[in-house]
């Protein structure tokens, strides 16, 4: 015998619509921004910012694909389409035949320092101007709680240990490697 489904209540229930319908109107409201700004969808510009960020700038296309949550045959499709616009390239890794590096280029890196800026603002009119300093933390732990149950091994924000790590603006808006992209 199966036991009953304890039935969202009337509160729960609008959280759960409202976070629904911010997950499925983000991404695109996103790509508008970027595509106008870079001709880049979301999800191209996200792949650039996570090589941007890596050391060399460079990453296994497997750790490339667990930090973007996309399958090696979306992120090899998406890669090639980076790779003929001259802001990628791949090789093989020197230690292990198996794997296959993706780097981004001087040209991928200036696109992404070019892009980030305006990328920022959009996300800040979006989210963060709305929302009170207390929000913003509440956003943080409230997004943590659900990432823990979602993403327990922290793939696509181990990166990111502490709200301090991603203080202090953006590698493209600094013009520092060393900083965090939106």
């Amino acid at each position: 015998m199966t036991e009953p489904v304890p039935w969202l209540d009337a509160r729960e229930r609008a959280a759960w619509l409202r976070l629904a319908a911010m997950v499925e109107l983000l991404p695109g409201t996103l790509s508008q921004q970027l595509e106008r700004d870079a001709d880049l969808s979301h999800f191209e510009y996200y792949v650039l910012a996570m090589l941007s960020e890596a050391p060399d700038r460079t990453l296994a296309m497997s750790a490339l694909a667990q930090r973007t949550n996309a399958t090696l045959p979306r992120l090899s499709h998406v890669v090639r389409r980076l790779e003929n616009r001259g802001l990628v390239e791949r090789s093989g890794c020197p230690t292990d035949r198996r794997v296959t590096m993706a780097h981004l280029t001087p040209a991928g890196w200036d696109l992404v320092v070019d892009t980030a800026p305006g990328h920022v603002r959009h996300v800040r009119s979006l989210i963060l101007d709305g929302l009170t300093s207390e929000q913003v933390d509440q956003l943080h732990e409230i997004t943590a709680a659900i990432l823990d149950r979602i993403d327990p091994r922290g793939c696509m924000v181990d990166f990111y240990t502490d709200p301090a790590d991603t203080a202090g603006g953006t590698a493209a808006a600094d013009g520092a490697p060393e900083a965090k992209t939106a």
